[in-house]
Parts: structure tokens; C-alpha cells; sequence
């Protein structure tokens, strides 16, 4: 029996993405008691940690800088299902969730993930270091996409309120696709010493150095099945969060809550895997990876879910709306601001990680008490 409950733990990572697939056939398109939506968070949130576990698997296999685009493709995905699919189902409610999702998910990851990881890595370390040149580079991409596809249409005027019109929304696509494109292009190939862990501030790491010094590399086999696993897990955790939405959006309402604090659970709720790896790597003093991870999500969540949004909006009926409201855009701007002064040097203390922890504070109450 004990020997049967170890393996049990230790397949744990296999099980669960197959058992929340289950559960999501059992439970699709009916409507779910307390009871049911209680087991599916849970199942939904262990669900979260298996796919961490493979993404860190393919990760170590592909190594840095490829281990972290994995893993904020895999979450974009996940956002962008529940955005889409959320956006189908709800409505003139939903008009702005794209907006609120992607905004909540620039300032989780340039703020809460960020921070984090500066913070317990120069506790830890004494200095969290990074490469200010890949940093930089990414953070002046999240910057430029943000301000296009979530600033202009405030100030637009082709149509009424805070929306592109039908030729404004294309080219937000189509730049938004070609700025990811070009950055990845960048980290990837052209300029991938920028994104590798350092040694030193300012010295990258050999691209031949193993990714890993105390474990060797998972074989190809481990990480194709592993590779399976993460898209099982993620199909669940994208239909078991849809499954739970209406519960969500249920119990924001009843708490008198605004409906953006919708966005922010989604987005709390998607980059959970990306927090959670940031922190590990933060932990390991290796604080570029946590770095790529944050920036990296936030270049994703609006470089992908603009362009798929923009390509719904064909058949959703109702306005999309993509502006920020004042609030929001001081917010954004010092975002910005207080990142670029924290890049710029490449290392970070405690303070920094603070500084940005205490701007998604405000970000937060501010979400429930505009």
C-alpha cells in the first residue's frame, strides 16, 4: 500500500494532466454545482503545477533562451483560449476583457513576476544579476506593443469611445505580430547571448555551458512525452477555467466588485505556472531566466492575443474595446519608467524588487477600488 501511494506521488505529474482532461469531457457544457467546481479548482490548480513541470522539462532539454519562450507560449495559449472563448459566451460584459486581461497580465508580469524575482534573488544572492542588453531590449518591445494596442485607441478618433477602427485594429495585428516575431528572432538567434544566464553583470554565460550544473538533461524521449503532457495539461486547465468562469464572474458581481476584476483572476490565474518558475530560477540565482520569463509573458499575452482577438472580432458581435482609462495609463507609464531605470544597470537589490512589488499593490486595490 505505502509502495503503491509513492509511485502514485511520484507519477503525480502524469496523472493529473490526464485527469483533468477527463473531468473536462465529463463536466463540458453542462452546468457545475458547488460541489463539481470546488473538485475542478482543485484539479484545475494541480493541473498548473503538472504543467510547470513539463515546461521546465522541454526546457532543460532546449535550454536558454528557448526553455522560457516555451513556457510563455504555453501560458499565452491559455490566456487567449479563456479570452476568446469567454468573450463568445458573455456578451456586451465582455467588451473590454481583452484589455483588462492583457493590461492585468503586463503589469503581473512586469511588476508581481519581476519583482518577485529581483527581490528573492538579491536576498538570497546578495545581488540579482542579469543582462541589461536583453532586458532592455525586451522590456522597450512590451513597452512599444503596449503603447500601440492598448494606449492609441484612447485617442483615436475614426470611431467613438476607446476602440480601433476596422483598419487601425489590423495593423495593431500585424505590427503586434511582427514585433514578436522580430524578438524572438532576436533572442533566439541572432543576439541569444543577450538572454543567457550570467556569471558576472554584464558577461553572459557560454551558449555551450549546460543549462543545468547539477543535472544532466532530460533524452529526447522524456521531453516529446513531457511535451504531450504540457498540451494536456493546458487543454484542461483552459476548459476546466471556463467551466469555473461563470462561477467567477457570479461571485465578482455578488462582492459589488467591478467587472475588470474578471481580467485580473484570468490573468492571476494563467501566469500562476510563469510565477512559479520565475521564482525557482530566482531561487537558483539564475535571475536572466526569471527576467525572460516575466518580460517574455508580457511581449506574448499582447503580442498573440491582440492579433487573435482582432481575427474573433470578425464574428463577435458587439464593440472591442482596447483603450485605457487614465488610471491605468499612469500606471502603464510607470511601469515603464521604473522598469527601464531597473534594467538599465543589470543587477538589481532588494529596493528595486520592492519598488515594483509596491506598483502592482496599487494596481490591485486600485482594480477593486477605482
Amino acid at each position: 500500500m505505502i509502495g503503491w501511494i509513492r509511485t502514485i506521488g511520484e507519477r503525480w505529474t502524469t496523472l493529473v494532466p490526464v485527469l483533468a482532461v477527463v473531468l473536462l469531457a465529463l463536466t463540458w457544457g453542462s452546468e457545475l454545482s458547488g460541489a463539481v467546481i470546488a473538485v475542478a479548482v482543485v484539479v484545475l490548480a494541480t493541473a498548473v503545477l503538472a504543467a510547470v513541470h513539463h515546461a521546465e522539462v522541454v526546457a532543460h532539454r532546449v535550454g536558454e533562451p528557448f526553455g522560457s519562450l516555451v513556457l510563455a507560449v504555453a501560458v499565452t495559449i491559455i490566456e487567449v483560449a479563456l479570452i476568446v472563448t469567454l468573450m463568445i459566451d458573455g456578451g456586451p460584459d465582455t467588451a473590454s476583457l481583452a484589455r483588462d486581461t492583457v493590461f492585468a497580465a503586463v503589469m503581473i508580469t512586469c511588476n508581481g513576476i519581476l519583482g518577485l524575482s529581483l527581490l528573492i534573488g538579491s536576498l538570497r544572492h546578495g545581488t540579482a544579476t542579469f543582462n541589461p542588453e536583453g532586458a532592455g531590449a525586451a522590456l522597450a518591445t512590451v513597452a512599444t506593443l503596449a503603447g500601440l494596442t492598448l494606449v492609441l485607441p484612447t485617442f483615436t478618433t475614426s470611431k467613438p469611445g476607446p476602440e480601433f477602427s476596422g483598419v487601425q485594429l489590423t495593423f495593431a495585428a500585424v505590427t503586434s505580430l511582427i514585433l514578436y516575431g522580430l524578438f524572438v528572432t532576436t533572442q533566439t538567434v541572432r543576439h541569444r547571448d543577450y538572454f543567457l544566464p550570467v556569471v558576472k553583470p554584464g558577461k553572459p554565460k557560454p551558449v555551450v555551458e549546460p543549462e543545468d550544473d547539477h543535472a544532466d538533461a532530460p533524452s529526447t524521449r522524456t521531453a516529446m512525452i513531457s511535451l504531450g503532457l504540457l498540451g494536456l495539461a493546458l487543454v484542461g486547465v483552459v476548459g476546466l477555467a471556463k467551466g469555473v468562469s461563470p462561477a467567477i464572474e457570479s461571485g465578482v458581481k455578488s462582492a459589488g466588485l467591478p467587472h475588470a476584476v474578471v481580467g485580473v483572476i484570468i490573468a492571476l490565474l494563467v501566469l500562476l505556472p510563469e510565477t512559479i518558475a520565475a521564482v525557482r530560477a530566482a531561487q537558483r540565482n539564475r535571475v536572466q531566466t526569471s527576467v525572460n520569463l516575466a518580460l517574455g509573458s508580457a511581449m506574448a499575452s499582447i503580442g498573440l492575443t491582440i492579433p487573435t482577438v482582432a481575427i474573433a472580432s470578425l464574428w463577435l458581435s458587439g464593440p472591442l474595446v482596447l483603450g485605457l482609462g487614465n488610471t491605468h495609463m499612469v500606471l502603464l507609464t510607470l511601469t515603464v519608467v521604473v522598469g527601464a531605470l531597473t534594467v538599465r544597470p543589470g543587477r538589481a537589490t532588494p529596493l528595486q524588487g520592492g519598488v515594483h512589488l509596491v506598483i502592482l499593490a496599487a494596481y490591485l486595490e486600485l482594480a477593486i477600488n477605482p
